[in-house]
């Protein structure tokens, strides 16, 4: 038959079936043999594999390695779930016939699409299909997914996708593909089969990598979650660091509040962080944290930098600022086209030094920046509406940075201060 359900060693992988799940053998009181053909591969994943740091240098590498044995491999596939915000899984293609490896975003939404419940994967990870097998030079046609007609017009002969079910229970999949006039064989396809587990094991610890690694960016920041994964985490450890400091705050916020439903709150601080974090993060910079309806932000300077690189670190802080008021001017164009409130917001930047690192309870800990500095640019922000500025920076910022056609606005009293401070501000056009 073209379409074989792909089992374990021995005749059953090259036996007959379907693409849907198989009834459920009966307990075996011991677990099948590796053929002799998967030893050396299973040994060599366990060994040269562990050391491949990602998946798709992992991939790769496994290809090669297959290729090496006389397994007669033009094209593979890993399809790999995420739990990030945005992703909603992950494509990793390697061809013989191109360099490296693809790795190709699946956004959230594609498990619903036409294509990917049209597929082969779909059978495997959301049906729970043990595996499908189609020799494409003799299954008629029409085939019975897409990707098969692409493949077969692209020379392949042989498919077959197989499951990769992690320690939780979640499937994923990886497919094979040949050129080979009389495709894979038996004793190739037991090969990828009883190694598969071995290579599941190795996926499944660089995705738990990848995931941390996610979760720790999209709530801690790139900076702070790579420390973290270094190792950093110890309560009062950390750096001093110079940096250009960011504080925005959102106007009016209390009375908005009391007059939305939660679900509109929500939605309008989204779109709000969207433009001050997009702005910041499109130049480098770094979200520390989201407070209520305000962000502290950094751009970092690297350790030792002098005036020039200080100097460089402010104009970027600065063409952010300007980003991010011309988003929330495009903003306000969108409300009042529908009839809704002007959005105001402030902006303050100033430049000092700062430690960054754990502060908290003994297992409640948050990755920070403290100091004066910090201090400084959250009450400097306050004093945006009473000025009628929509971005004012410290002394030291119109200082460090004094091609950037600051005015000043003059001396001020600040909070918690002895003395009046000096603001400054974007000069008037001419």
């Amino acid at each position: 038959m073209a379409e074989e359900t792909i089992g374990g060693s021995g005749p059953a992988a090259a036996g007959g079936g379907t693409a849907r799940p198989a009834a459920p053998a009966p307990a075996s009181p011991e677990p099948a043999a590796l053929a002799p053909a998967a030893v050396p591969t299973v040994a060599w994943l366990l060994t040269e594999g562990q050391r491949q740091p990602t998946i798709p240098t992992l991939l790769e590498a496994f290809a090669a390695h297959l290729c090496g044995r006389g397994v007669p491999l033009e094209r593979a596939t890993l399809h790999v779930r995420l739990l990030h915000p945005q992703i909603r899984g992950m494509t990793y293609l390697w061809r013989a016939d191109r360099p490296g490896v693809e790795a190709l975003q699946r956004a959230h939404g594609v498990e619903s699409t036409p294509e990917f419940m049209g597929s082969p994967v779909f059978s495997i990870m959301e049906e729970g299909a043990e595996g499908v097998r189609y020799s494409l030079a003799t299954l008629p046609q029409p085939f019975p997914f897409p990707i098969l007609d692409e493949l077969r017009a692209d020379g392949m002969t042989d498919y077959a996708a197989m499951p990769m079910v992690f320690s939780n229970g979640r499937r994923h999949a990886a497919t094979f593909a040949s050129r080979a006039a009389g495709g894979f064989g038996t004793e190739a396809l037991t090969l990828l089969y009883d190694s598969l587990p071995a290579l599941t094991a190795l996926v499944e610890a660089r995705v738990l990598r990848l995931l941390a690694t996610n979760l720790l960016n999209t709530y801690v920041g790139q900076e702070a979650g790579s420390r973290i994964l270094n190792g950093d985490i110890r309560r009062g450890s950390g750096l001093t660091m110079q940096a250009v400091l960011w504080y925005c705050d959102l106007r009016g916020f209390t009375s908005l509040s009391d007059r939305l439903a939660l679900d509109r709150i929500i939605a309008l601080l989204n779109g709000y962080f969207e433009i001050m974090g997009g702005a910041v993060q499109e130049r480098g910079g770094e979200i520390v944290k989201f407070i209520g309806d305000a962000m502290l932000a950094v751009f970092a300077i690297p350790a030792g930098g002098g005036p020039e690189q200080v100097a460089a670190a402010c104009a970027i802080a600065l063409d952010a600022a300007r980003d991010a008021q011309a988003g929330m001017e495009r903003l306000n164009a969108q409300r009042a086209a529908w009839g809704q409130p002007r959005l105001g917001a402030g902006i303050a930047l100033h430049h000092g030094d700062v430690m960054f690192g754990n502060i908290g309870a003994p297992d409640r800990l948050d990755f920070t920046v403290i100091g004066p500095a910090v201090n400084l640019v959250t009450r400097l922000e306050g004093l945006t509406r009473a000025l009628g500025r929509g971005l004012v920076t410290s002394a030291d910022f119109a200082r460090a940075c004094p091609q950037a056609g600051l005015a000043s606005l003059g001396l001020h009293p600040v909070r918690g201060l002895d003395r009046p401070v000096e603001l400054f501000g974007l000069a008037p056009a001419p």
